[in-house]
């Protein structure tokens, strides 16, 4: 699918914290310290440590991806590996991009199941998942589609908030 941009202030956090990328002062008496790293380091290992965040998460989600592979550059991600269907592999790349310090999701994951793509949207204040369902169904109370969608990252159809990209399945796999 590509890359997709995401609010990179927004989202949910992953809890890593910067307090281990700070450098420790030796104990007294200590062998001779180690070279500090570089900021280039730094960055290098904080990468490392919020793709093994996001593997976690994608897996506390009940997500299943073959060989699945996160790679972190600041705030982009690239995807790889083999998502069950087209849902799931858009459901991943949303729980990836609405955390919190991601700013773009570069999928790179293939599908074992062919579906109907659907699209991503960025919600806007004000909006609500009727107002969302009939802008793109023609009818409010199809919100519940849309719900159901974007389980089991949302939890409430009233919990969703600006800057948020949910995923709106193809019109064709809506029924009436």
């Amino acid at each position: 699918m590509g890359l997709i941009e995401f609010a990179k202030n927004v989202g949910r956090k992953l809890g890593l914290g910067d307090d281990d990328d700070k450098q420790q002062k030796p104990a007294p008496g200590a062998a001779t310290p180690q070279a500090a790293p570089n900021p280039q380091q730094v960055r290098e290992l904080h990468d490392r440590r919020k793709a093994a965040a996001l593997v976690k998460l994608v897996d506390s989600m009940g997500f299943k991806v073959q060989e699945l592979g996160v790679r972190v550059d600041d705030d982009k991600v690239t995807l790889t590996g083999q998502a069950p269907s087209q849902a799931d592999r858009e459901k991943i790349v949303l729980l990836v991009g609405n955390t919190e310090g991601i700013g773009s999701v570069d999928d790179n994951m293939t599908v074992a199941k062919q579906e109907p793509e659907g699209k991503y949207y960025e919600v806007k204040k004000g909006d609500t998942l009727s107002k969302i369902a009939k802008e793109h169904y023609g009818d409010a109370n199809k919100y519940p589609v849309i719900f159901e969608a974007n389980k089991p990252m949302l939890k409430d159809p009233d919990e969703i908030y600006p800057g948020q990209r949910l995923r709106i399945p193809a019109q064709s796999a809506v029924h009436a």
